[in-house]
This record gives structure tokens, sequence and C-alpha cells, in this order.
């Protein structure tokens, strides 16, 4: 791989063509973090999790921001492009199985997974955003596909004080105005994932 991206690679158990997951992290957490929630996929597939670009400790970001939901548009601009190339690259290195492709993230993983979305409709299968948002300026400046193909997961906690339950409701209208197929689920929860939304995850990719 030609990309500047440190991530882990995790490789399917049988050779040949297989899907791939791209995992996208939270803010300040690194690209072991969502290994633990992809151990039991309903398939055999590649996983591939990536670190975030941005030191920011403990760990690292794929974005800065000001303010909570509003991140800098030129570097999360970038970073969704460095991102899109790396899948792309994937895709022609490890022979991946392109109408399996899905993409998942935590908090700002989720936002650089559905700005990603928007722009690889043509490329992923699907995408899973948990406890995140659809920055604005992704709704009112990203060039739109047509989102019949997408398959997507949204889940979010009723109680985050971090990322409120109202933005990822937004985002959810946003994607099935375009046509995706969205699946919504919100959990008595804050900001994570609770063991019922992981058995939810796991039934969608099912």
């Amino acid at each position: 791989m030609k990309s500047p991206y440190i991530f882990t690679h995790k490789a399917p158990k049988e050779a040949g063509e297989k899907p791939a997951i791209f995992l996208l992290h939270g803010l300040g957490s690194n690209e072991q973090d969502l290994l633990q929630l992809v151990e039991e996929l309903p398939f055999d597939c590649h996983i591939f999790s990536l670190r975030g670009p941005i030191e920011h400790p403990p760990g690292y970001a794929f974005y800065t921001f000001e303010e909570e939901g509003q991140p800098n548009q030129a570097i999360f601009d970038q970073v969704v492009q460095f991102t899109k190339l790396f899948i792309e690259e994937a895709i022609a290195e490890f022979a991946l199985k392109q109408d399996e492709l899905y993409v998942m993230g935590f908090n700002q993983g989720a936002a650089i997974a559905q700005a990603l979305t928007v722009i690889m409709a043509e490329t992923l299968r699907g995408a899973v955003a948990l406890s995140g948002f659809t920055p604005q300026f992704v709704i009112d400046e990203y060039r739109k596909l047509p989102l019949s193909n997408v398959r997507m997961f949204i889940g979010h906690g009723e109680y985050d004080y971090v990322y409120p339950l109202a933005w990822s409701k937004a985002s959810a209208a946003f994607f099935e105005e375009y046509g995706a197929h969205v699946t919504f689920k919100t959990y008595p929860d804050g900001h994570g994932v609770t063991p019922d939304e992981l058995k939810d995850l796991m039934a969608w990719f099912a």
C-alpha cells in the first residue's frame, strides 16, 4: 500500500475474492478500538482498521474542530479524499469483492464514514455510523450520487450528550431522502455502543 495511513489489516480465513470492511475510530482513540466490535461478523472478510492521521492524546483524530459538530472543513475534506484513495488502493491490491465493501465508524469515524457514503455510493455496499453525524457542509456541498444501492445502519444513544441524538436523526433523514436503505436505531445509553446495539448490528450484517 502506498497510502500514508497507518492501519491494521486482518486477512480473511480463506483465500479468494472476499468482502471488506473499513473501520474508522473515534476522537482520541486508535486503530485497535473498533476491532472488538467486528469479532463476530457473520461472513469471512478483510478488515482494515485505520488510524486517524492527527495526534489527539491519548490517541488520534480524523479531523480538527473548534466546537463539536463543526469540523474544520479543509482538513475534513482532505481526510475524506485520502480515505477514499486508501479504499480504492485496497480494492486493487487485495482483490476485494467489489460489491461487498463496507465502511464503519464511531464518533468522528462515523462522520467520515457518512461523507464517504455520499461520494462513494457506486463503490460501497453499506455503511455503519455509530454515535455520529453528517456535517452540514457535506449535506450542502458534496456531490451526491444516487444511494439506492446503499444500506446503512445508524445507531445512537438516547442520552448522548457529546453528539445529540437529533444529529443522528437528521443524518438518517438525509440519507433516506437520497434513497439509501436506512436502519436507524436508538438505545438507552450515552456516547457508546451497547450489547443490544452490537447484536442488532450483527443481525444487520447478516
